[in-house]
């Protein structure tokens, strides 16, 4: 065996550090948004225009209390959103709290910025307490008009004895003085609650800069190019968060599910009305 030379193996043992830094993975997130200002430069900015051109600019402002937006987000999952508020108002009627409005007085149903359904009642939302310690099967009862019951209703109790068992009660306002990432990840330590179900809560309750991807958001990005066809609902996540500037996660968001559900339909999309056709790669697959 030939004896390395002086220094031979001081040089090789560098190089191998050296290509170890190399082979270095990037941020999966971050070295698509380079690519995307590479070679498709100004395409959030061209696709958040169009939308404001055909939607507008959405105020946020906070329409639920987060207790109340997770349970309702719980509910929308895989179901239109008008059946999530039946389900949402039954709970109210079946466990009320002590402020709900005297019988026969007008209700104002209130809804906020890339919702589907027609608003829930400004009333006082359920008495949780009463809705934790409710059956499992009473709760799949109540809830089933808006679907899926026997899948949400161990979620929904998981989430609110979570709650209670960290805090002692069930407000989740202290999420609101974490850092965005940290309320996040308290959020998804509950069984059940995954990235867009947290992401829509801190969004809508606090206006914290997350970017929920449900299925329209999704379904929209990939077309126009925004996110990589092959990436899952949970990475666009991160790619949105490499992409957007934070004060317009909100605006993106409701613009984009709008868009969604008003234009870019999953079958037959309109993209004779579509304000950003003419960069989007699923009406023209050289698109710029």
């Amino acid at each position: 065996m030939t004896a390395a030379k002086p220094g031979q193996a001081n040089t090789t043992r560098n190089r191998t550090r050296g290509s170890a830094r190399r082979r270095k993975p990037a941020d999966p997130a971050k070295a698509w948004a380079r690519r995307l200002a590479r070679y498709r430069p100004g395409l959030v900015e061209d696709t958040l225009a169009a939308m404001r051109q055909m939607y507008g600019v959405p105020v946020w402002r906070r329409v639920h209390d987060p207790t109340s937006e997770l349970i309702l987000t719980i509910l929308s999952q895989n179901s239109a959103d008008i059946n999530a508020e039946r389900a949402f108002d039954a709970l109210r009627s079946r466990w009320p709290s002590a402020r709900l409005r005297a019988a026969g007085q007008d209700e104002t149903r209130v809804n906020r910025p890339g919702w589907g359904g027609k608003g829930i009642g400004e009333d006082a939302p359920p008495d949780w307490a009463a809705v934790a310690h409710a059956s499992l099967d009473e709760l799949i009862e109540v809830i089933r008009p808006g679907g899926l019951a026997p899948q949400k209703a161990p979620t929904i109790l998981a989430a609110l004895t979570r709650i209670a068992e960290e805090r002692g009660d069930y407000s989740l306002e202290f999420l609101g003085k974490l850092p965005p990432l940290d309320a996040l990840a308290w959020l998804m330590t509950i069984p059940g609650i995954g990235r867009k179900t947290a992401s829509v809560v801190l969004l809508f309750s606090f206006g914290m800069p997350l970017m929920p991807v449900d299925r329209h958001v999704e379904r929209v990005s990939k077309r126009i190019g925004l996110i990589p066809p092959k990436a899952t609902a949970l990475q666009a996540h991160d790619h949105y968060l490499a992409l957007l500037d934070p004060e317009r996660a909100h605006e993106a968001h409701v613009n984009l599910i709008t868009h969604g559900r008003l234009t870019c339909h999953a079958l037959r999309p309109a993209c004779g009305r579509c304000a950003i056709a003419v960069r989007c790669r699923y009406f023209d697959r050289k698109a710029p």
